[in-house]
Formats: structure tokens, C-alpha cells, sequence
């Protein structure tokens, strides 16, 4: 390769990065716009049984959320329903075990953080507020995982299981892990946001 080929290589990468280096400010609010769609959705969610019926293993076997069920772990275990399954007397136990009121509670607090970040544009502190939420409601959720068995792959006669082997629910768990880094970021960038306000205003 030519001294002149390896210069316009390198001025082509020069321009390439350089473009990527600009695009901070757009990749952040993507950022935020996807926690938002993320959080307002899996919110909504919450009101539907089926996905109340999900979380169940998750809370009831977490010692921070199993007050909140009626009956102890494992029980639920004989009145889980599938995915779009209709067992009647399954969900008889998980209105008498509060599991549709939980997640109707819970759905109510994850939509309540997915519009207080989406209020950056007007009111960043309170965005950053939200996203400081966020952060405190994805170790919780990344804390599933040290407690709930169903987050691994069960002895049933594979070779692979148990840690470090994920199942659905443990896949779906430590996705938690990019949540909790996205929410870290808006909260600071949203503070930055408040505080570049507030001293502008002053000096005016």
C-alpha cells in the first residue's frame, strides 16, 4: 500500500469517527426515548393477568418483595398458568394470593417512572428523579437472580444447568444489567440538564 492510500485511509477513518463522536447527544436522547417506550409498555403489561401470573416466582421467592403475596413459596408452583392459558382455579389462588394486585400496583409505579423521564425536555430534574427510581428498581430486579430458582436451567437431566446457565426467566432478568446502566446515564445527563438551568437563570 502507497503512502498516499494509507493517508486517505486514515482521513476516511479521521471522518468516520468523527461522525460517530457527534452523534453523543443523539444516541442519548435514543436512550432515553427507549426507556420511556420500554417502561410505559412493560408497565401497561402489568394489568394483564397473564404477565402477572409471570412474576410471580420472582416476587414471591425475593425477601424483599414477598410480603406482598398472601402464600409462601413454592405453593405457587401447583397454580401457575402458561402464557395464554385459562385455568380458572389458578386464577381463584392468584386473586386470593394478591398477585393481580401487586402487579397492578407495580405497573402503576413502572408507567409513573417512564413519564417522569420523559419529562427531560421540560423538567429535567424531575427526569433525573425517575431515572434515579430506576436504578434502585433494576438491582432490585437484578437481585431475582440470587433468589429466584426458576432464573436457571433445572437438574432434569441435561448436563448444562444450574450457574451459570440462564433459563428464559433468568435471560429476561439480567438484561436488567443495560436498564440499570441506561438509567444511571440519563439520571446524570438529566441533573447536568437541571443544574445547567438553574445556573443560567442565576446569572441572569
Amino acid at each position: 500500500m502507497t503512502s498516499h492510500s494509507v493517508a486517505t485511509s486514515r482521513s476516511w477513518a479521521v471522518r468516520v469517527f468523527t461522525l460517530a463522536a457527534g452523534l453523543d447527544r443523539f444516541g442519548m436522547g435514543l436512550l432515553r426515548l427507549g426507556l420511556v417506550i420500554v417502561l410505559l409498555w412493560i408497565g401497561g403489561l402489568k394489568f394483564a393477568s397473564y404477565e402477572a401470573d409471570s412474576i410471580v416466582p420472582l416476587v414471591a421467592n425475593s425477601p424483599l418483595a414477598s410480603f406482598m403475596y398472601s402464600h409462601p413459596a413454592p405453593e405457587y408452583r401447583l397454580h401457575m398458568n402458561k402464557e395464554g392459558e385459562v385455568k380458572p382455579a389458578n386464577q381463584e389462588w392468584q386473586r386470593s394470593n394478591n398477585t393481580y394486585l401487586v402487579s397492578n400496583g407495580l405497573g402503576i409505579v413502572i408507567v409513573m417512572l417512564g413519564l417522569l423521564i420523559a419529562l427531560y425536555p421540560v423538567l429535567p430534574q424531575a427526569s433525573a428523579v425517575g431515572s434515579g427510581l430506576l436504578v434502585l428498581m433494576s438491582l432490585t430486579t437484578l437481585s431475582f437472580l440470587m433468589t429466584t430458582p426458576e432464573a436457571w436451567v433445572p437438574a432434569l437431566g441435561e448436563m448444562h444447568h444450574g450457574f451459570p446457565y440462564l433459563s428464559g426467566v433468568g435471560r429476561l432478568i439480567v438484561k436488567d444489567c443495560i436498564m440499570l446502566g441506561a438509567a444511571v446515564l440519563t439520571m446524570a445527563d438529566a441533573a447536568r440538564s437541571y443544574l445547567h438551568r438553574r445556573l443560567e437563570i442565576t446569572v441572569r
